[in-house]
């Protein structure tokens, strides 16, 4: 892999962005959202405010944090489209890093104005989050390829692989929906647990509860998706002489694995608040792996099949068919 300094910087603001997603889970879980009341984007109509309270100064820090990480992305977007003029992929996963986190902003700001913040029960809030969860996931994605192809990755196309493609596509859209239903898992722990709201009395909170057994079972079967995939990824490496993806298998099954006993007990636990953010730093982690995962095999099967494409009959290339 390259370390010239775009790649560096790329590198460097991925790792930043998963700091500052654990923050905005750390002010959900804390019931800080409402700090800067229904202002946004200034707090509490302040641009600066003044004698703040405890709750305050955490969604006030997250906003500034959020805030230099659209600078820092916006950084990150001109300088891949100044220096990149050659390379598409650079470029292309720069621009929907940009628009993610502009979805972000957005998101963010819509549960401010909104007030889908602290002890809310409405539905609205529930789908939002659960949007915002995939979104922030998209943008991780974005970040991992730039800063990947920045670093030497092959471009490679999505649809022509077979069953990695395959295996590769669900592990991806269920690490979404596994998402998705942690970050709904997780509000109804901060609206029962840390809100204290009563299922008896909001409908909602009752529902978010009687959905809780859900998520542990999606785990389960994500993580046999995660299973399926790494085991083909790496026989069609082997297969191709090829040993590239084994390392990031390992790992991946490896946070996976830890994963689950995270869950695990942070139920056992009721979701204490350095649990949830643990759970979630996990998560991304995670996510960041099979982002990788995909990209390296996809790319290095694509590498082989224009290496052997040379050598193949005419009579083999005729009876090929798309797949």
């Amino acid at each position: 892999m390259k370390t010239n300094a775009f790649a560096k910087y790329a590198w460097g603001l991925l790792a930043y962005n998963i700091l500052v997603i654990l923050w905005g889970a750390f002010v959900r879980a804390t019931g800080s959202g409402a700090g800067c009341g229904a202002h946004w984007p200034l707090c509490n109509g302040e641009v600066i405010p003044r004698g703040a309270r405890l709750e305050t100064l955490i969604e006030f820090s997250h906003r500034l944090s959020s805030g230099l990480l659209g600078i820092l992305v916006l950084v990150l977007l001109i300088w891949a489209l100044r220096s990149f003029r050659h390379n598409r992929a650079v470029r292309l996963a720069a621009i929907w890093t940009m628009i993610f986190v502009l979805a972000e902003a957005i998101l963010g700001a819509g549960l401010v104005k909104f007030e889908w913040v602290a002890a809310d029960d409405s539905m609205a809030r529930v789908y939002t989050i659960a949007f915002h969860l995939v979104n922030t996931f998209l943008l991780l994605g974005a970040n991992t390829l730039t800063a990947w192809f920045a670093s030497g990755g092959r471009p490679f196309r999505l649809w022509n692989h077979g069953i990695v493609t395959a295996a590769l596509l669900a592990a991806i859209v269920g690490m979404l929906v596994l998402g998705a239903s942690g970050a709904i898992t997780a509000l109804g722990d901060t609206l029962y647990l840390s809100a204290g709201l009563d299922p008896a009395h909001s409908p909602v909170v009752a529902w978010l509860i009687e959905l809780r057994i859900y998520h542990p079972i999606m785990a389960f079967v994500v993580y046999g998706l995660l299973i399926l995939a790494t085991r083909i990824c790496v026989a069609r490496q082997a297969a191709a002489g090829q040993k590239t993806v084994q390392s990031l298998a390992t790992w991946l099954l490896t946070i996976a694995t830890i994963q689950l006993l995270a869950g695990a007990l942070n139920v056992f636990l009721k979701a204490p608040v350095w649990m949830q953010i643990m759970h979630l730093l996990l998560s991304d982690l995670l996510w960041v792996l099979v982002v990788l995962l995909a990209a390296t095999a996809l790319s290095q099967l694509e590498l082989f099949a224009r290496a052997v494409r040379p050598h193949t009959s005419q009579t083999d290339l005729a009876s090929e068919t798309p797949s």
